[in-house]
């Protein structure tokens, strides 16, 4: 089996701190995609080139203490893919991929971090810029490869993918242009790129045990009032390995709970 784990940090120095590398081995993944580092080189050097056992890969934003993605691994890579050529994007650290091929495969494992729209009309309109762009980029590589791509995609797709739809439905993360986005994205049609869910493949009906995220404002958490904002969404061919998933709900190293899923193919 192929364990992957992805897992936003809310900063890996912080995670650090609670015991996150202790957490890893224990879990031993084959490889865990990580978002919102927070870090940059300087910070890696001599502390976090390795963690548990496993190599780590880095994509780091330009901006301090801001976004970023790592991908720690137990096999090493072929090749190492950082960005995926938007300047805008690139420049906030938000993609790293790390291809495995062989002579007689192309694949590739993807940690991505979506931009959140939150903030304001500012940061959503980046977000429709991201999505517009990073559309034809997946629907390309899906066409030259088999990926799984593991991330925080700060868009809940339908409505049990959050507690409270009703009163979000013009909130950034559960707005009909971005929840037309991921239908899209998923289309095994002519005009989708055919992706797959895999969690939702595997629970297609969950609810509450299927959100990843929580508010940290009032009790969300402890009522579970939350949201699935984080995926691993791959091509047909290896969606269809997916064997068992785990959301660590009780895991706090951040709002984000990490996933994983365990995949019937090796490296």
């Amino acid at each position: 089996m192929f364990k992957l784990t992805s897992l936003n940090l809310n900063g890996l120095r912080s995670a650090a701190t609670k015991g996150v590398a202790d957490w890893v081995a224990e879990l031993a993944p084959d490889c865990i995609c990580m978002q919102e580092i927070r870090v940059q080189a300087s910070d890696i050097e001599g502390r976090f080139e390795e963690m548990a056992g496993l190599k780590g890969h880095f994509h780091f934003a330009e901006k301090k203490g801001y976004a970023g993605t790592a991908i720690y691994t137990r096999h090493a890579p072929s090749d190492v893919v950082v960005g995926w050529g938007d300047t805008e994007f690139d420049a906030e650290g938000r993609y790293l991929e790390l291809r495995f091929d062989t002579p007689k495969r192309k694949l590739s494992i993807i940690s991505c971090y979506f931009p959140s729209g939150s903030s304001g009309e500012e940061r959503q309109a980046a977000k429709f810029r991201f999505l517009k762009g990073f559309f034809p980029h997946l629907n390309a590589l899906k066409r030259e490869r088999e990926f799984i791509l593991c991330g925080d995609i700060n868009i809940a797709h339908k409505e049990i993918d959050l507690k409270n739809w009703r009163g979000n439905q013009k909130n950034s993360g559960f707005l009909p242009e971005e929840r037309a986005w991921m239908t899209k994205l998923l289309d095994a049609g002519a005009d989708g790129a055919g992706l797959v869910d895999v969690y939702r493949m595997l629970k297609p009906e969950t609810t509450g045990d299927a959100y990843t995220w929580w508010s940290n404002r009032g009790q969300a958490y402890a009522n579970n009032v939350g949201w699935r904002l984080d995926y691993h969404l791959a091509t047909p061919k290896l969606a269809a390995l997916a064997r068992e998933e785990q959301i660590f709900k009780t895991i706090k190293f951040s709002d984000h709970a990490p996933i994983t899923v365990d995949y019937d193919f090796q490296i």
